[in-house]
């Protein structure tokens, strides 16, 4: 039977199927991060098993590690610092790879996977943190799951789930000037809404999609889930194939060869039915900007605010007039030329090298004129960054450059937006106090966020001239 991408590595990954649609799943790679109660830990040890497939597991500190340095000594306090230290010794009690605080591969664990080669085009993927959906745009099915199920996968390797529907986001067109892949998915999600892929998987499919390097698709995937989406997809293809050569845990040899022709069988059939399918021109996206609590509260920057008498339904004009009331912003508003009072650039969403040039390229020869943090993704990112000199460019423009971490995107490492203050951020959510109590956030690309950061207001980067 013809099958979708997802279709493929589902069937290739059932142990069992029962009668009531639950079905059990192998799992291929399990990260673990330090966000996890240490009761998910004890859990095990107090039943007496050990991890069954501590090879196919990797954890990486990231959630509430200091991006200030790498010692423990660094972290806010000692409840979050005794969190980091329950993920190392149970990764030593069981024999699982850790990425240390100290180690120059440390970072956002969806940084980490796909540049190490650990995520590969097929495999099941899993971590207790929901934008595990970011390594779909390998070509693998990758989502979040909750601290029972994370007990599950170490104890048997497998995972129960039901079937999720499935999704194709086609993207035809070319972007135009200044519009990058965060603005595709926020237009997406603006499009359909948090809820508009629910219980759904999200292949995004498309010359657009097929135009964008590995690191852009990671950032369509790992927004999926502020749609509400279960996991975001790519197929792979030669893209996919030249940025996994040669990484240190991706096939090498015969082996390689063998991975590539398997991988090369994954993509959907051209005769594959999907439950729902959306076309989207990408040629007519602008630069997005967020402007409520959620991620769908989301306009070109040269739009405004809605008007609350122009929302017909009930609920959603109510909870917009709430999140208004908490943004301090009145309908109608126009967006650009909104005073910002700090700029976050990082986080799993966009804390990557080609995020950090494409901000880099808005910095050069200009000053920050407001509070600037930039965090890479990991540490070889912010390696890599330095050997390029974009560290410099960063400084010499008044920002900070720190350690690889989560940083500001979730405010539980001591970096928060201060109560009241407006964030332009390239995280992935703008829920109430989620950058810190009383929090104001707009979600935006690197470019924005350099914009926003140089102007000190809501800018279309654009105007700035090419970057």
């Amino acid at each position: 039977m013809p099958g979708t991408l997802f279709d493929k590595i589902w069937d290739r990954h059932k142990v069992y199927e029962r009668s009531d649609g639950q079905t059990l799943l192998f799992i291929d790679r399990h990260y673990i991060g330090d966000d996890l109660p240490l009761d998910t830990f004890e859990a095990l040890r107090r039943k007496g098993l050990k991890v069954r497939r501590p090879d196919l597991s990797f954890a990486v500190p990231d959630h509430y590690v200091s991006t200030r340095g790498r010692s423990l000594a660094d972290t806010v306090d000692a409840e979050r610092r005794s969190l980091i230290e329950g993920l190392v010794r149970f990764t030593d009690e069981n024999g699982i790879t850790l990425f240390p605080l100290e180690d120059a591969r440390q970072g956002i664990v969806h940084v980490v996977g796909p540049e190490q080669g650990l995520s590969l085009p097929g495999m099941t993927i899993v971590c207790g943190d929901s934008h595990t959906s970011t390594h779909g745009a390998l070509g693998a099915l990758g989502f979040g799951i909750g601290a029972s199920e994370v007990s599950h996968v170490f104890a048997t390797q497998t995972l129960w789930q039901r079937r999720p529907r499935t999704m194709r986001v086609h993207m035809e067109g070319e972007v135009g000037l200044g519009v990058t892949a965060k603005d595709l998915i926020l237009a997406v999600i603006a499009h359909i809404g948090v809820a508009g892929a629910a219980r759904h998987v999200i292949e995004y499919a498309g010359a657009a999609v097929r135009a964008l390097s590995i690191e852009a698709r990671m950032t369509l995937c790992n927004m999926s889930i502020e749609a509400g989406a279960r996991a975001g997809m790519v197929a792979p293809d030669a893209t996919t194939i030249a940025y996994l050569k040669g990484r240190p845990y991706a096939p090498a040899g015969t082996a390689w060869d063998a991975a590539v022709s398997a991988w090369s069988r994954l993509a959907s059939d051209a005769d594959a039915v999907f439950d729902r399918e959306i076309v989207f021109d990408a040629a007519e996206v602008a630069p997005m900007v967020s402007w409520g609590t959620s991620p769908e509260d989301a306009s070109p920057i040269t739009g405004a605010v809605p008007d609350l008498a122009a929302i017909p339904d009930p609920q959603k004009r109510a909870r917009i007039a709430k999140g208004l009331d908490y943004m301090a912003l009145a309908p109608g508003a126009t967006l650009e030329g909104l005073p910002i009072g700090r700029v976050f650039i990082g986080s799993c969403t966009n804390g990557r090298i080609e995020d950090l040039r494409e901000a880099s390229r808005v910095m050069r020869g200009r000053k920050a004129v407001v509070p600037t943090v930039v965090v890479p993704g990991s540490g070889l990112v912010k390696a890599q960054a330095e050997a390029e000199g974009l560290d410099r460019i960063f400084r010499e423009a008044g920002c900070e450059w720190r350690y690889a971490g989560c940083s500001m995107c979730l405010a539980i490492n001591g970096d928060a937006v201060n109560e009241g203050e407006r964030c332009a951020s390239t995280t992935n959510r703008n829920f109430v106090g989620r950058q810190g109590l009383g929090a104001r956030t707009h979600l935006m690309s690197p470019a924005m966020a350099a914009a926003a950061a140089v102007t000190g207001r809501l800018t279309d980067v654009r105007q700035l001239g090419r970057h």
